[in-house]
């Protein structure tokens, strides 16, 4: 009996019953954030990802990989991190702990194998690792959260030592460059690409169609507001993860610099033929671009997408993860978090009700036109109207 071939997105051509497992084209990266700008459906990825956070995992489920092998420990136990759980859940492979060598003796593009946690190429064990199971997972997040204490304390030292290095850019705003936008008693919105960030953008479009408030976007988050039709006044970041589309759209450009003034993403600037405003500082993107919506007079500053809770602080896997906080601690109440506005209000009335009250309106308009009097002295008159007029085309011909 013949076996039938498929053809599956992103695998060679081959048949279903050859061999056990998943065959795919591999994507290799030791930063998922690049990766996933390659993976195409059904691909094999390999990473080096320490406690796989929730955006990460998230970006390789709309991705859509098939697999995905890490060399690193996927829950190290330092904090109870969302990202594997992500991955079973949406039914993805977890080969966790893999051979290191693999970064060696695969390259990206090639075709290879995963079975049982053992990564084949060229029908040739290139590498294993141990496949999670919802059963590991729930037990590497169990002994996880038993040591989060650990990683509080950890945080708030963090948090001090922060504070002795920028507390004059936290209380002063000393530091913080002059940008061309005005922002002076506007309403700023700044996007980052973190969670829930396309339902709550698309929850605000009332907001911003009213206020039409200046749009930040922070790295990847000025590629969302292009993916949601607007076009971002500034662009905050290192600019490792925004396209070229974004850069070259006419927004200003502030380029995030560490504190010696050493700025990597400079160069991709100068290379596309664009100018930028440096601003050195230890925190995040998404704080520098807070703060200099506050040093420069907004009146509000909406935030989608930034982080929120101590889980996603440390979730993010930074320990500049403390300046996030101090700065929400610094804007106060000028600072709104968009986080969940699109789960906090939603409309009642489904798009089907609409659709059957305005066929039911047409209906009962047509009904009265029809059968009451008013109606029929109506159409008389349209139709008296309609004969006027197809007698007037006729005699421009006559």
């Amino acid at each position: 009996m013949k076996v039938p071939s498929v053809k599956l997105p992103g695998l060679r051509r081959r048949k279903v019953n050859d061999l056990p497992g998943v065959t795919a084209v591999v994507r290799i990266d030791r930063r998922t954030k690049r990766l996933t700008k390659r993976l195409k459906p059904g691909e094999i990825a390999i990473i080096d990802h320490v406690d796989v956070d929730r955006v990460s995992a998230e970006a390789l489920v709309a991705c859509g990989a098939s697999v995905v092998v890490n060399v690193a420990t996927s829950i190290s136990g330092r904090y109870p991190n969302l990202g594997p759980q992500i991955l079973l859940e949406a039914g993805v492979t977890l080969v966790d702990n893999a051979t290191p060598e693999l970064f060696e003796r695969v390259r990206d593009g090639d075709l290879v194998r995963v079975c049982d946690g053992v990564v084949y190429l060229d029908e040739e064990p290139a590498g294993k690792g141990e496949v999670a199971t919802d059963e590991s997972v729930l037990a590497a997040m169990t002994e996880a959260r038993a040591g989060l204490s650990v990683q509080i304390e950890a945080f708030t030292v963090n948090t001090m030592e922060y504070v002795r290095r920028e507390r004059d850019l936290l209380i002063d705003g000393v530091g913080v460059p002059e940008i061309a936008t005005r922002m002076d008693g506007r309403h700023v919105l700044i996007v980052v690409r973190g969670y829930h960030y396309k339902e709550d953008l698309a929850a605000l479009r009332p907001y911003i169609r009213e206020y039409r408030p200046v749009m930040v976007g922070v790295d990847g988050g000025a590629d969302a507001l292009l993916e949601a039709g607007y076009r971002p006044d500034v662009i905050v970041g290192d600019f490792d993860s925004v396209s070229d589309r974004a850069l070259t759209c006419g927004a200003e450009l502030v380029v995030h610099a560490y504190r010696d003034g050493h700025a990597p993403g400079l160069e991709r600037v100068h290379r596309l033929g664009r100018d930028a405003v440096l601003f050195p500082a230890a925190a995040t993107s998404e704080d520098i671009a807070m703060l200099l919506a506050d040093e420069t007079g907004a009146s509000l500053i909406v935030a989608v997408g930034t982080h929120a809770t101590l889980v996603e602080f440390l979730d993010k896997g930074r320990a500049g993860m403390a300046s996030t906080f101090l700065t929400r601690l610094r804007l106060g109440s000028k600072l709104v978090d968009a986080k969940g506005v699109s789960r906090l209000y939603r409309s009642r009335i489904s798009t089907a009700s609409l659709l059957l009250l305005v066929a039911t309106t047409i209906i009962t308009i047509g009904v009265v036109v029809f059968v009451a009097p008013v109606g029929k002295i109506w159409l008389d008159g349209a139709q008296d109207t309609w004969n006027g007029f197809i007698f007037w085309v006729v005699g421009l011909f006559s």
